[in-house]
C-alpha cells in the first residue's frame, strides 16, 4: 500500500471544490486505498488552518473539516520524526519533509508549487494532486 503525506493545501482544497483533492480524499483514503502518514505537528497544522475563520465563507466548510479531522485521526498512521530537516525557504514546510522521511512515504501529494521546487526527496516523490491522480492514484 502507498504511503503517503498530504500537504494542507491538499486537504483545504479537497473541502473547498470538487476537484483532485477531493478525488483523492474522497474517492482513495476514505476508502482505505492508501495509508496517510502524519505527525502531531501536521495534523496541529491540519486543525488550526481548517479553523480559520476565512473559510467560514464555503458552504458547509467547518463540519466537513470537522468529519474528515476526525477520520484522518481514525485511519492515519502517526509518525514521530527524529531528524531536522532545515531544507525549505519556508520553515513550516521542512515538517512534510522531516514526516516523509520518517515514514518512508511513497509521495508528498502538494500544491506548494512555491516551496516544494523540487520533484523528489529522498525516496519520495513530490506531486501535486493533478499528477497524483493521472499517474499514481491506482497503482
Amino acid at each position: 500500500m502507498q504511503k503517503i503525506v498530504i500537504d494542507t493545501n491538499v486537504i483545504v482544497s479537497s473541502l473547498i471544490q470538487r476537484s483532485y483533492p477531493y478525488k483523492i480524499i474522497y474517492e482513495l483514503f476514505v476508502d482505505d486505498l492508501f495509508l496517510l502518514c502524519v505527525s502531531e505537528e501536521l495534523m496541529a497544522e491540519y486543525y488550526e488552518v481548517l479553523a480559520r475563520p476565512k473559510f467560514a465563507r464555503f458552504a458547509d466548510f467547518s463540519s466537513k473539516a470537522e468529519i474528515l479531522l476526525a477520520d484522518i485521526e481514525t485511519k492515519a498512521k502517526k509518525f514521530v520524526p527524529n531528524i531536522t530537516i532545515d531544507f525549505i525557504k519556508d520553515k513550516d514546510d521542512n515538517m512534510i519533509l522531516e514526516l516523509a522521511d520518517e515514514c518512508k512515504a511513497d509521495f508528498i501529494i502538494t500544491g506548494n508549487t512555491n516551496d516544494f521546487t523540487f520533484s523528489e526527496y529522498n525516496q519520495t516523490k513530490i506531486i501535486s494532486p493533478k499528477e497524483y491522480w493521472e499517474s499514481h492514484a491506482f497503482q
